[in-house]
């Protein structure tokens, strides 16, 4: 289960925040952030690919976004849809199979309709998995997981309520990073995150660049996971 220092991650996890703050400091509309957030997710998914990453979760909409001024929630779904429309093509030439996890329900018939078809034309794609947490919230992932379990009249335990959550189809993040300065994960991936390693970058999300990347990467494999063993345990299992 553990992972060596030297290792990189087969799992990261992106809180990408500060898309507004960063267009607001260049006199521009939230929501200009928000497009340039979208550019840098691009860019981002290409470099994690390109090392080795394995799958790729951001969080692009929270439950609680909603009570942001009804213009720039308004102006976000357009940019999702418009997002979607422009970016499958390159993401099925780069091979990234998109997979979105939140709750459908208070969604328009247009942004759902576009999110079912982006993620059905991925599903073959096997190079990067790229999971985009939209309208959803660690909180509620772990109640809708316990009443769909408890609809169905199954037991629930550790290993059945990790089944019927949204990132059932994927291992759990082994990086958690957060742009924005901000020190929290603002009820992001409650559950999986249990061990996830965590690193903080006061870097704008906009500004989040390969460079960036590859820093927090090199913290990751700085640190020793053990997953409440000893150094000593790890040590003698490295060594057999």
């Amino acid at each position: 289960m553990s992972v060596p220092p030297q290792g990189g991650p087969r799992h990261i996890a992106i809180v990408m925040d500060g898309n507004g703050r960063w267009a607001t400091r260049r006199f521009l509309p939230r929501l200009e952030g928000h497009r340039q957030g979208v550019d840098t997710l691009r860019r981002c998914a290409r470099a994690c690919a390109q090392r080795g990453v394995a799958v790729l979760t951001v969080f692009a909409f929270s439950c609680e976004n909603w009570g942001r001024p009804a213009e720039e929630v308004s102006g976000l779904m357009e940019l999702l849809v418009q997002a979607l429309a422009r970016e499958v093509p390159q993401l099925q030439r780069d091979g990234v199979r998109l997979y979105f996890v939140g709750e459908r329900e208070g969604l328009s018939p247009k942004v759902c309709a576009g999110l079912a078809q982006a993620q059905a034309a991925t599903a073959e794609n096997s190079r990067l998995v790229l999971n985009v947490c939209f309208n959803y919230g660690g909180r509620w992932d772990i109640a809708q997981a316990a009443a769909a379990l408890a609809a169905r009249g199954e037991p629930i335990t550790e290993a059945s309520l990790h089944g019927a959550l949204g990132l059932a189809h994927v291992s759990d993040p082994d990086l958690l990073i957060r742009t924005g300065g901000e020190m929290r994960i603002s009820n992001f991936l409650l559950w999986q995150a249990a061990y996830s390693e965590l690193f903080f970058s006061d870097r704008l999300w906009p500004d989040f660049d390969e460079p960036a990347l590859d820093e927090a990467l090199a913290a990751f494999r700085g640190r020793e996971r053990r997953f409440g063993k000893t150094s000593e345990q790890l040590l003698s299992a490295h060594s057999c």
